[in-house]
């Protein structure tokens, strides 16, 4: 009887501890997501991303973060420290897990992959990104014209058309500029149209060069034989050709020509 009594006894132990546990650990979940947290703490600290509460702001430039690691790693971007580096090239990171992302260049390792055409991409950011192309979604859309585009960064170039800034310049610290060329051919705008046949152009000076197939106009001529051309480049690729090949010296009066059948023939020919 004693038995009875002390294994109901425990029974009812093991079931008060049990209730117990699962009334901490539901103290511990999110209540608009249900993600579950080993503590208090972990739980206070993801609660600011649904209120939006910022408390640590950065006395730099004044951008606000929810946590103070996250500050802390954001403000590496002022002093320059970048204390992460690839022991196969050298190159440096602020993050740890960038210098991660980073390897996986080495190694080839391309862990996501998109389900609709196979194209594989170390981040799944990336991946992320790349899916916009399928579903065709452009979420972000700009509140001075209506134009939206796929990525936010995408948008955020394309800002810059309406604000007239120019954020990006390049000095003996800072090694990549965006440019006019580059927001137009990340953002895929083409605001360069002929007035002609309506083609559309990215950069001003190929609707230039384009308006010269109406107009007839080629200026850029070959000094080897004479051959002209609408644009500068097209001369430049046109060169390779007389580069490449040899020169045929005429056995008969010392002439040389390019190594084309017509044009000896046609010189042989010539009385």
């Amino acid at each position: 009887m004693e038995q009875i009594e002390e294994s109901e006894g425990e029974e009812k132990n093991h079931h008060v501890k049990t209730e117990e546990k699962s009334f901490r650990a539901a103290k511990n979940d999110c209540p608009q997501t249900g993600k579950r947290f080993p503590n208090t703490k972990s739980l206070k600290l993801h609660t600011r991303v649904h209120g939006g509460e910022k408390m640590h702001t950065c006395d730099q430039c004044g951008k606000s973060f929810t946590r103070k690691d996250n500050l802390k790693i954001h403000m590496k971007i002022h002093t320059g420290a970048k204390p992460y580096s690839c022991d196969q090239c050298g190159k440096s990171f602020t993050r740890k897990d960038h210098l991660k992302s980073h390897m996986k260049t080495h190694t080839g390792e391309k862990p996501y992959s998109c389900d609709q055409c196979g194209t594989s991409f170390t981040q799944k950011v990336n991946l992320k990104k790349h899916m916009t192309i399928h579903t065709g979604e452009k979420s972000h859309s700009c509140d001075q014209c209506g134009k939206s585009f796929a990525q936010k960064d995408h948008l955020k170039i394309h800002m810059t058309i309406h604000t007239g800034e120019k954020p990006h310049t390049c000095d003996q610290h800072v090694k990549k500029k965006r440019t006019d060329k580059s927001i137009t051919f990340h953002t895929g705008e083409r605001p360069y149209t002929c007035d002609q046949c309506g083609k559309s152009f990215t950069l001003k000076g190929n609707l230039t060069g384009h308006m010269r197939v109406h107009s007839g106009e080629k200026p850029f001529t070959c000094d080897q034989c004479g051959k002209s051309f609408t644009q500068s480049s097209t001369l430049k690729l046109h060169m390779n050709i007389h580069t490449r090949e040899k020169l045929h010296t005429c056995d008969r009066c010392g002439r040389t020509f390019l190594n084309h059948p017509e044009y000896l023939s046609n010189h042989i020919a010539t009385p």
